[in-house]
Formats: C-alpha cells, sequence, structure tokens
C-alpha cells in the first residue's frame, strides 16, 4: 500500500510537505540536472521585484559552522523576465509553485502580484515582507504590526491567488505580527525568514560580509524556527509553513 504523504493548505493540496525556501533554490530551474522536481511538494523561487535587481555588492557571503550568513541582497530578473523566461518551463511540472514577491514601496508589491496573477501556472504568493521599505527608511514591514497589516491587505486585495506571508524571527513578537497578517487576510505564513547574524575577521577586525550584518540560515536556526511556530500557532488559525 502507497502511503498518502499529501500536504492541505485549505487552499493548495500538495503532494507531500516538503517545500523548497525562497532564495536557497533560485528559480527551480537550476536544479533539474539533479533532481526530479516533480519529487517536490512544490518550491519557492527566489524573490522578485517587478524590475531586475543587482543586489549587494561582495562579498556577501560567509560560510559557519552551522549554516550560512548571506547579504545577497535580493538580486533577480524581475517579474517580467520571470513571467516571459521561466515560468513558461516551470508550469509544465506537476508540482506546486510558489513565487516570492518583495517590493521597495507597497505600490511595487501590489504590481508584481497583479502583473504575475494575470499568468497561469502559479498556485500562491509568498510575500516577502522582511524587505526593507524605502519610504519608511529601510525599515521592514514585519517589524510592526501596523505596517504588517496595511501591506498584507493591499496585496491580498490585489492578487487573485492565495497570499502566504513570510514572517521575520528578528521581531520582540512574532505572535503579534502573525495576528495582523491574519486579520488583513493572508492564507497562509511561512517561518521563518533568515536570524540576523555577523561574522567578524579577527585578522583586519572588519566585518566579513561588505553590508556587515546579514542573514544566519542552516542547522543553527531549526531551533528558532520551532519556536517561532509554536509561539504563532497559539495566536492564530492560518495553515503554517
Amino acid at each position: 500500500m502507497k502511503t498518502d504523504l499529501g500536504a492541505d493548505l485549505g487552499f493548495l493540496k500538495l503532494r507531500n510537505p516538503i517545500l523548497t525556501a525562497s532564495g536557497t533554490f533560485g528559480y527551480g530551474l537550476e536544479f533539474e540536472p539533479f533532481l526530479d522536481l516533480n519529487e517536490l511538494g512544490g518550491f519557492v523561487v527566489k524573490g522578485l521585484y517587478y524590475g531586475p535587481r543587482e543586489g549587494n555588492p561582495p562579498p556577501r557571503l560567509v560560510e559557519t559552522p552551522m549554516g550560512l550568513i548571506n547579504a545577497i541582497g535580493l538580486q533577480g530578473i524581475g517579474a517580467e523576465a520571470f513571467a516571459d523566461k521561466v515560468l513558461p518551463r516551470l508550469k509544465t511540472l506537476k508540482t506546486a509553485l510558489i513565487v516570492n514577491v518583495c517590493g521597495e514601496t507597497e505600490e511595487e508589491y501590489v504590481r508584481v502580484v497583479e502583473y504575475l496573477g494575470r499568468r497561469e501556472g502559479i498556485s500562491a504568493f509568498e510575500l516577502n515582507i522582511s524587505c526593507p521599505n524605502v519610504r519608511e527608511g529601510g525599515a521592514c514591514p514585519a517589524m510592526e504590526p501596523q505596517t504588517t497589516f496595511r501591506l498584507v491587505q493591499a496585496v491580498k486585495k490585489a492578487s487573485p491567488i492565495p497570499i502566504i506571508t513570510k514572517l521575520s524571527p528578528n521581531v520582540t513578537d512574532i505572535a503579534e505580527i502573525a495576528r495582523a497578517a491574519e486579520a488583513a487576510g493572508a492564507d497562509a505564513l511561512s517561518l521563518i525568514n533568515t536570524v540576523l547574524g555577523m561574522a567578524i575577521d579577527i585578522e583586519t577586525r572588519r566585518p566579513l560580509i561588505a553590508r556587515r550584518t546579514a542573514g544566519l540560515s542552516g542547522p543553527a536556526i531549526k531551533p528558532i524556527a520551532i519556536a517561532r511556530v509554536y509561539q504563532v500557532r497559539k495566536a492564530v488559525k492560518l495553515p503554517l509553513i
């Protein structure tokens, strides 16, 4: 008897609960030589602004004993190039495709979901509210419940497909942020984004990352992620990824 590993998010049924994290899997196509993408429950493509983005200057990657510190800066090809060059190939797959959405302003988030929402093949949007907001002086919407609510509500109104809001662990009360996203209409929550970290060259006494601080990912942050999932589960009724 074949075991059913399906996972039901309510608005989306996955063949299994294995999803790749945004930013770690490129646009998916890069991994075709190494595995059958159809074996995944789904994958989340790296973050997309409306236009192309160069990202941060190097050095922007540092290996640690239990993970990786990165400050890539959300480098990407942009929504238009993704829709024209990548999406036609991805939508032929039998697995769920989730697009991570970024924006320097609320209007850019909305523009991305409106543009890509007209294309076939995308199962959901993952809203990256950890992006810095130009109008808020570089602050991330995920840092405050009010900005989280306003942004999620605006994107939800503009999107023809479900919205998954990705939360940051770098807050005092993640449950408060989760409740704001739920109240604004998010269909699910994704936990977590990277943890703020830093690495120093002990010889030069200078940061190893050009932008000094960066995001830590990898095995070291799993206990943090589990704790945040526990805190959020007690606060909201939404499906959690």
